[in-house]
C-alpha cells in the first residue's frame, strides 16, 4: 500500500498541481542555485539540480514557448 497523497505534492513541489516539476524550497532545500541553461541565480533548489532540472522559463522554451 503506498501512503502517498496529494498532501505530499502540496508540500514538496513549488507549484503542486500547476505546470512546474520544481521542488519546493525550504530550510533544507534552499532555492539557491542557478539554473544551468540560462545561468540565472537562485532558480533552482539543491533537489532540482539532482533531478537535472532547468528553471521554469528555460523548461517553458524548450517545450514549445511556455503557457
Amino acid at each position: 500500500m503506498n501512503d502517498y497523497s496529494d498532501y505530499d505534492d502540496r508540500i514538496m513541489f513549488a507549484d503542486p498541481g500547476g505546470h512546474s516539476a520544481l521542488r519546493a524550497s525550504s530550510k533544507s532545500n534552499p532555492r539557491n542555485l542557478p539554473c544551468p541553461n540560462c545561468k540565472q541565480p537562485n532558480r533552482l533548489t539543491p533537489a532540482d539540480v539532482a533531478a537535472g532540472y532547468q528553471c521554469n522559463t528555460c523548461a517553458d522554451m524548450a517545450e514549445g514557448g511556455g503557457y
